[in-house]
């Protein structure tokens, strides 16, 4: 069974992810950290828990998840993770940061692609990637049918769903993607959002006051 810590990380509350299995090898998803503090609460977190991370996966590229992007890869020698289409976001990333507000002093490019239905190991367990656009091109969710969880980035949260007025944004790709993707997973399947606090499929499903079934 997989094991998910929410860290919150940057002015725009980003849940960064550490999901780690038994023999303590894990994933950083969405590494968020925008100063020295919040990338040692980071690390500090790793070191106590004796974890051996692997590999850092954007759940998509909007400027606020990928902040620690730069520092975390490199402290750790770890590569970047994520869907090819999240290619403009990256390559726009320090002017979104300009008009955020936000301190961006580095751009690294993912070495790694994550395509729909890849499977990434983690110990005995595997984490199977869904492409789920709508909210930014690019944008993956990751499963684990197993331990019954999905990360969704900003897909969905609690009673809600993610924005569509940003760029590539589209909210009929949107309710395609939650409805396809998210809505076809069991009911009791936890939900770890991008934003805000873990809620269930089976609950959005009926409750969502966006898209519903």
């Amino acid at each position: 069974m997989l094991k998910v810590k929410p860290l919150i990380f940057n002015a725009f509350q980003v849940n960064t992810y550490i999901v780690s299995a038994e023999n303590g090898e894990c994933i950083i998803v969405d590494p968020a950290c925008s100063s020295v503090t919040e990338v040692r609460r980071l690390t500090d977190y790793l070191e106590k828990e004796q974890l051996k991370p692997l590999l850092v996966v954007n759940t998509h590229a909007h400027v606020d998840h990928i902040l620690g992007n730069a520092t975390i890869t490199e402290k750790l020698s770890l590569k970047l993770a994520a869907h090819p289409k999240s290619a403009y976001f990256y390559a726009n990333a320090m002017n979104f940061a300009a008009a955020l507000g936000l301190e961006l002093d580095k751009i690294i490019y993912p070495d790694q692609e994550l395509e729909e239905g890849d499977l990434l190991k983690v110990g005995d367990d595997e984490l199977e990637i869904l492409y789920t656009p709508g909210h930014a091109d690019g944008s993956i969710c990751l499963y684990s049918k197993e331990s019954g969880f999905v990360i969704t980035g900003d897909v969905i949260f609690y009673g809600s769903i993610g924005r569509t007025d940003f760029p590539t944004g589209n909210y009929q790709v949107l309710e395609s993607s939650i409805k396809e993707k998210l809505y076809t997973l069991p009911d009791e399947t936890i939900i770890y959002p991008g934003h805000g606090p873990a809620t269930k499929v089976g609950f959005e499903k009926y409750h969502n006051g966006f898209i519903t079934l």
